[in-house]
């Protein structure tokens, strides 16, 4: 393809639920580097950078190969700051840099080290055959279906959302369920800096990712969780 696509990483210092997640080790490696090495591999990525603002994880990220060309300010990297502007940011540091505008950005997170390049790769052909806005990674859910998920009121169970039918196998639960699997966003370049979405409106696709890699690390048991998989491989 003749377009402009930046892979952006962003990894910020100040994770409250486990402090520097993104440079932990996990199967001998640190966290991100699974990222950047898949990132890295892939065939359609013009440009791929990760943005931090934190010095070690710059530090660590330029060991894996990474690009890390600024750090990130203060102002976009605080828990209140949005993953929108952070992006935005990288763009327009990029495009500045580079005196270009690009076509489709993709964010690679950290959170998911079992993604493969053919994930990444794979979301954006699916957005460059359906011309979609946006396309996310989602897995389906299976033990967490919405029709399992109750509510108590009164110290009295009851349904949260859709009636759970009686006596229902979890794979007889309709319609199938999908959540955001914290792995790979693309979305097109106007649509991040003009309509500050990553996601969403009428014309966001699924790219449906291997349920065995499904895996958001955000917790202590998350990492533990990861770490068995991974060490299985």
């Amino acid at each position: 393809t003749d377009m402009k696509i930046l892979g952006i990483t962003l990894a910020r210092g100040g994770s409250k639920s486990v402090k520097l997640k993104n440079i932990r080790t996990i199967a001998e490696k640190p966290l991100i580097a699974y990222t950047i090495e898949e990132s890295l591999k892939s065939q359609y990525l013009t440009d791929y950078i990760v943005s931090t603002d934190h010095e070690e994880i710059a530090k660590v990220a330029k060991e894996y190969a990474a690009e890390v060309p600024f750090i990130r300010p203060a102002d976009i990297s605080t828990d209140q700051a949005s993953s929108v502007s952070a992006l935005q940011h990288a763009v327009k540091f990029m495009e500045d840099r580079e005196g270009l505008r690009y076509d489709i950005i993709v964010e690679t997170m950290c959170t998911n080290p079992l993604k493969t390049v053919e994930d990444i790769d794979g979301s954006i052909e699916k957005m460059l055959k359906t011309k979609a806005d946006s396309v996310i990674a989602v897995h389906q859910l299976e033990d967490h279906h919405p029709a399992r998920i109750k509510k108590i009121v009164n110290d009295k169970i009851t349904d949260f959302v859709i009636e759970e039918p009686n006596e229902a196998r979890r794979q007889d639960l309709y319609p199938k369920a999908y959540i955001r699997s914290g792995s790979i966003y693309c979305m097109k370049r106007d649509y991040l800096m003009e309509k500050n979405m990553r996601y969403g409106g009428d014309n966001s696709r699924p790219y449906i990712l291997d349920e065995k890699k499904a895996v958001n690390i955000d917790t202590e048991s998350d990492f533990l969780l990861a770490d068995i998989l991974m060490n299985k491989e």
